[in-house]
């Protein structure tokens, strides 16, 4: 009877999009998929393709043969995670997107935000992985209701469900709150997270030598990653990707 089901489900579903039409994550115009962008916001979206920085999924100029290069800051103080990358640049729709999932209780921008992270991920996907997102403080928990990062990186794990990735949304914890880091320099950045994260004890014995994927909304100086990164090296996983779904543009 599971071809019943499936046709039952299948009248449901089509029922329901003739009574409540797919909108436009952003401008709310009706779109043919659930959960995705116009055509008009999708152009507008500044998302990453081509040639990127390999640690730290930047833009880079160059053409195909320069998939594994690295930006000059990259080069110049290499990050301690393996690899890197984006979804998109945080700035126009993609300020605007992350903004809502983050600020503006957009629970909806999760689901599509993991099929973009999902394609911008390829190189960083090995078999059997951890997906972690970064952590909030637990008085950052409270205030907000929500961690943003937990949000795409459990439904970014349901996509990687075939490679074995398992969803851990409480590897690791923040041991302490930090002060805002807007407006902060880079290395004021690291300064201030130095020390705040620690994997969980509970979770010790099966990170023990599993790679890592670290999922986070904005990737700006690197510092919470790097943090992060070094919390699970330090517990002994196996190597350390780090996924954002907004990068910040470097400064020239």
């Amino acid at each position: 009877m599971g071809w019943l089901d499936k046709r039952l489900q299948g009248a449901v579903q089509t029922a329901l999009r003739v009574i409540y039409p797919a909108r436009c994550l952003s401008c709310g115009g009706q779109v043919e998929s659930d959960f995705g962008l116009c055509a008009g916001c999708w152009a507008e979206t500044p998302f990453l393709g081509g040639t990127v920085c390999d640690s730290c999924g930047a833009p880079l100029p160059g053409g195909p043969d320069a998939q594994a290069a690295r930006c000059d800051q990259c080069l110049a103080d290499p990050p301690p995670w393996t690899r890197g990358r984006a979804a998109m640049m945080y700035e126009g729709m993609g300020r605007r997107l992350v903004m809502g999932l983050k600020h503006g209780d957009r629970h909806d921008i999760a689901a599509p935000a993991a099929d973009w992270l999902l394609e911008s991920a390829g190189p960083l996907i090995r078999s059997g992985m951890i997906v972690a997102p970064v952590p909030l403080h637990w008085r950052r928990m409270m205030s907000r209701g929500y961690n943003q990062s937990a949000l795409l990186s459990r439904h970014l794990a349901a996509r990687l469900a075939a490679q074995g990735a398992r969803d851990l949304p409480d590897l690791l914890v923040r041991r302490r709150a930090t002060p805002g880091l807007d407006h902060r320099s880079r290395a004021e950045r690291h300064m201030l997270l130095e020390g705040t994260m620690a994997v969980d004890r509970r979770h010790l014995e099966v990170l023990r030598g599993r790679p890592v994927l670290l999922v986070d909304d904005v990737l700006t100086s690197g510092a919470t990653f790097s943090e992060a990164t070094r919390a699970c090296v330090a517990a002994g996983s196996g190597p350390v990707s780090v996924l954002a779904l907004a990068r910040v543009a470097k400064a020239p």
